[in-house]
């Protein structure tokens, strides 16, 4: 057995393709969707992933600004930012780059972030809403997830799915959202004990704690969708994901890459849930729903 790939550059692909008439709708209704990135620190991680954001937003139409801030930035100034960007009405999602810098807050900062322009989904708001069931952003690498699951028509309905990780940006709404699609979830992480006899019976497998190749082929169960969420570096500097991709594509039944895997589709989430909350503001329904 050979799994299939979850292409998730193709995928994002089509779901921007499909935002484009919803933003050119928008836009000639006088909202134009409008997304502000806050970048405090020189990181260059995080500025790479800054100027993706930039050009994925003008790829399909919506504005985007960037506020570069020094690293030396006071917790408070960058709250004040946050305050102004909360009250511009061109500004439809703001969206603060972690990590941030170590005198920071961040949890603080995220929460003084309106949870209307929140498209990260990280807002405490967001994340009670998720767990309620009655989500108004989703946060976007665990809704991209939901979006791959979708396109495959992966029967979550009744399945057993085993999330790996509980962080509050990924592992905890990801187990959220797969609950409400009526999968029957395990959350386990580094301290579950016999971590293994778990994710054997995982029909579907989403890693996403941090560590590379934390999931091997003896770990899977045959056939099973196993979804890679790590961002880990090799010690030539090169992408690597939670998953031993080689070994286990020879077990499950799908599986996605790292890169090219969920990462384009985090941002194209992010791009939705921008024009989402545009959307809202003009009063213009979504075609899709």
């Amino acid at each position: 057995m050979t799994a299939r790939i979850l292409d998730g550059k193709a995928l994002a692909t089509e779901v921007r393709n499909a935002l484009v008439p919803r933003v050119e709708r928008l836009t000639a209704a006088g909202q134009q969707p409008g997304l502000a990135v806050i970048l405090v620190g020189d990181d260059p991680a995080s500025a790479i992933y800054v100027r993706n954001k930039g050009v994925a937003c003008e790829q399909i139409g919506i504005a985007s600004w960037i506020d570069r801030l020094p690293a030396d930035t006071a917790e408070s100034a960058l709250i004040a930012r946050i305050a102004e960007r909360n009250d511009e009405q061109q500004v439809h999602g703001i969206l603060v780059q972690t990590p941030l810098p170590k005198h920071i807050d961040s949890a603080k900062v995220l929460e003084s972030i309106a949870f209307e322009k929140d498209v990260d989904g990280l807002h405490a708001t967001n994340a009670g809403l998720t767990l309620m069931g009655t989500p108004y952003f989703r946060s976007c690498t665990p809704y991209g997830v939901m979006k791959m699951l979708e396109s495959i028509n992966a029967p979550i309905e009744g399945s057993h799915a085993v999330v790996l990780g509980r962080s509050n940006m990924v592992g905890k709404p990801m187990a959220m959202m797969l609950l409400a699609a009526n999968a029957t979830v395990t959350i386990a992480h580094s301290k579950t004990r016999d971590l293994a006899s778990i994710t054997r019976r995982a029909d579907i497998l989403v890693a996403a704690v941090g560590r590379r190749h934390l999931v091997t082929a003896d770990m899977v169960k045959p056939g099973a969708i196993v979804i890679d969420v790590g961002t880990n570096k090799t010690p030539e500097g090169k992408l690597a994901g939670d998953v031993d991709f080689e070994n286990v594509k020879r077990v499950a039944g799908w599986i996605s890459p790292v890169p090219g895997g969920v990462g384009p589709m985090t941002i194209t989430m992010l791009l939705t849930n921008t024009v989402e909350a545009a959307e809202r503001r003009a009063g213009i329904k979504n075609p899709a729903q």
